[in-house]
């Protein structure tokens, strides 16, 4: 049986957050809706999944399955006939040449909310990742991380400045002015990849001095016609419109941040271009309308799956402060949706997704960490000391309006995916396998150019073993990459000559444990998708990840490197170390709590069985 009475689930995902620092809070007592729901119910810590990432957690909390269950790994995968990296969250088709592509979700299994439709439950579900396209569900649902920008990433930036010699980042391009004097700057948005051209898109835009000092006027044919740009400051939402044919085009959204403006240089950072809510080029909400009277409710609204401008922020172009203004207008973004769902809930389910958490963890762990690399160079700025600790109590604030919704008919649950910790080191793992004869590079080539692309160097007949994405390794196998040299049988003993000898492998620079295990997929995955999986699996010790270079395919210069990007918080180590937070207002079984429980514990809540497939079973008995 089900919980008496139970008529409504507030489901409140808080990304990232992590048992000791909640600890921490609320010893000092600077979390009391966390408290209440501790008192109401229970606190406990929850196991999270390998690898302990956003995409692959989430989906297990959605299917209650193992991730050889819904088929996500990590953000990237291969091609494995080609070695060409692709996303792994989604792919676009193109069923028949006359037809347009199809966006495929490849996140698989049966999520809870599917299951409660069946049962004409309904369920508002927001920006949970892995849900692009949307699922067709009785309620209404928002897409999350998976969405891409309008150029087709997860959040391909824009920087304009004056100065000569400027190299693009991470997930950006630059786009040099043409000068700096009194008069206007004519210049361009660039846009998605034209079908026919295959060039960029542009809308042309005109940047005029404004009679204000630190403030110019962006001038383009888009909604606004005339946008204030004004320095230090995320400028408001300018909707434009690509030109994609003669009678096709597609719309979206962009914010700009004016950097500087100095009688000799000028420099503005635009936007990953968003999908217009109000005219996506591919479904981003179910029903279709949702998005859109989302829009006229509450604003223009990011929808990129991972809307925060992390890359801007690494690579220098827009400051600490600007990053966390723009955090602070996604919290309003995002509690605004919340509002506006608990506004109208009167049964079923609702989830709402806050990410914020976890991006700024990534970026402002440093503060947290006075001996990291990341703070070599970087001053430390008094008001951002507290940017970690602001976003917990930002979490509690969502915790108490959902308190505040609930009544004794309703079931609140807290919960985040992970926990988190420092990334000091990185473990090129590519390094690792080419040092141990595993894996070549073309005769002459030391290693691999960390600009060229991802895989790009190897030498695949020579090569047995290779790892892409945050802590996988694939074996070359023969029959199942395009030049595999692996039997298969002897598949088997490879994996455990390169788990033997990589597990327990310790920096020699801090003699700590870089590696504690390396496992075969098997002994973590069962389900139909485990063929999917990379080969090996690799737990990480506390303090390591795989390198920057590693993730994406490169052979870099040494196993280990210090990591010096501002990126210096992480959680892709052991799952054991970085457990997810639990929250309920319900007594529960916190002891062992896995986030496989929560699909089937939201089913039993209302007097439904878990499903064949569900791993979990009911936190509420």
């Amino acid at each position: 049986m089900g919980l008496p009475g139970i008529a409504r689930v507030i489901i409140v995902g808080l990304d990232g957050l992590d048992p000791t620092i909640l600890d921490e809070q609320l010893a000092a007592g600077a979390l009391p809706h966390f408290a209440a729901l501790r008192e109401q119910g229970g606190y406990g810590r929850v196991a999270t999944t390998l690898p302990a990432q956003t995409p692959v957690a989430w989906s297990s909390f959605a299917t209650g399955t193992n991730p050889g269950g819904h088929g996500i790994f990590d953000f990237v995968n291969r091609d494995p006939k080609t070695y060409r990296l692709e996303l792994a969250l989604n792919r676009y088709e193109r069923p028949g040449v006359f037809q347009l592509p199809r966006v495929v979700n490849l996140r698989r299994g049966v999520p809870f909310w599917s299951a409660l439709s069946e049962r004409g439950i309904p369920s508002s579900v927001i920006r949970c990742p892995c849900t692009y396209p949307p699922d067709e569900i009785e309620g209404r649902m928002l897409s999350g991380m998976g969405v891409p920008d309008l150029r087709g990433g997860f959040g391909t930036g824009t920087y304009y400045t004056s100065a000569g010699g400027v190299v693009a980042g991470e997930a950006e391009r630059v786009v040099p002015l043409p000068g700096t004097g009194p008069g206007p700057i004519e210049t361009v948005i660039l846009g998605p990849i034209h079908p026919r051209t295959r060039g960029e898109t542009r809308v042309p835009i005109v940047l005029e001095d404004a009679a204000e000092e630190g403030r110019m006027i962006l001038r383009s044919p888009g909604d606004p016609e005339s946008l204030v740009l004004e320095r230090g400051r995320w400028s408001d939402w300018l909707r434009v419109t690509f030109r994609m044919g003669l009678l096709q085009s597609v719309r979206g959204l962009v914010r700009f941040l004016l950097v500087e403006r100095g009688p000799d240089r000028v420099a503005l950072y635009c936007s990953p271009i968003q999908f217009d809510p109000e005219a996506p080029p591919f479904p981003i909400s179910h029903p279709d309308s949702f998005a859109g009277d989302l829009s006229r409710a509450i604003g223009p609204f990011h929808t990129t799956g991972l809307p925060e401008d992390h890359a801007a922020l690494s690579n220098g172009r827009i400051s600490e402060s600007a990053f966390l203004h723009q955090c602070e207008d996604l919290w309003r973004e995002r509690e605004a949706m919340f509002e506006h769902e608990l506004g109208r809930f009167e049964s079923g389910m609702l989830y709402c997704l806050f990410g914020i958490p976890d991006r700024i963890q990534h970026l402002f762990w440093r503060y947290r960490d006075a001996g990291h690399a990341a703070n070599r160079g970087r001053p430390m700025v008094a008001e951002h000391r507290q940017a970690i600790a602001e976003a917990y109590r930002r979490s509690d604030a969502q915790v108490g309006r959902a308190l505040e919704a609930a009544d004794d008919r309703t079931l609140v649950i807290a919960l985040s995916d992970h926990g988190f910790g420092s990334f000091r080191r990185g473990v090129d793992l590519n390094k690792w396998l080419y040092e141990n004869g595993l894996l070549a590079v073309h005769d002459g080539e030391e290693a691999g150019d960390p600009e060229g692309p991802p895989l790009g160097r190897i030498d695949w007949s020579r090569t047995k073993a290779y790892s892409i994405g945050l802590g996988g390794i694939f074996l070359n196998l023969r029959g199942r990459e395009g030049e595999g040299v692996v039997d298969p049988e002897e598949a088997e003993a490879l994996k455990g000559a390169i788990a033997d000898a990589l597990g327990g492998l310790e920096d020699p620079v801090t003699e700590a444990v870089a590696v504690r295990s390396v496992v075969a997929r098997e002994r973590v995955y069962s389900g139909p998708f485990v063929e999917e999986a990379p080969d090996l699996l690799v737990r990480f010790g506390s303090g390591y990840r795989s390198s920057w270079g590693s993730a994406m395919g490169h052979v870099g210069d040494s196993v280990f490197e210090d990591n010096v990007r501002i990126w210096a918080g992480d959680h892709i180590i052991d799952p054991v170390l970085v457990p997810g937070i639990l929250l309920m207002n319900r007594p529960f079984r916190s002891d062992d709590a896995s986030l496989l429980d929560l699909a089937p514990t939201v089913l039993d809540a209302f007097a439904m069985a878990r499903t064949s497939e569900m791993e979990g079973r009911s936190l509420l008995r």
